[in-house]
């Protein structure tokens, strides 16, 4: 059985597709920063619990939005290290104390 195969299309770092997609790659840029954000504030004390908590929530939204409108596999990868990040740290934060100090 014959394979089709795909153009290579490698041109740009995020999108595979070779079309640009600015605010997906500003959602993926966002969720992976807050979520990293998140996930160290969380891991390096206790007293960041709601720094790490606002963060990881506010990533986990972005992450959301950015997974509903994303188009390629790799904002997709992207955005779920992002939003792991993310969730962990929310939680990590809100097992340290919540969003409220």
């Amino acid at each position: 059985m014959a394979q089709a195969l795909r153009p290579n299309t490698a041109s740009g770092l995020f999108a595979t597709d070779g079309k640009p997609h600015p605010l997906q790659d500003t959602l993926l840029a966002v969720t992976l920063v807050l979520g990293l954000t998140s996930f160290l504030t969380a891991i390096i004390s206790d007293d960041l619990h709601v720094l790490s908590s606002w963060a990881g929530l506010a990533g986990i939204l972005t992450g959301a939005y950015g997974q509903w409108i994303s188009e390629t596999t790799r904002e997709r990868f992207g955005l779920i290290l992002g939003l792991g990040a993310s969730g962990v740290g929310f939680f990590l934060g809100m097992m340290h104390g919540g969003l409220i100090g």
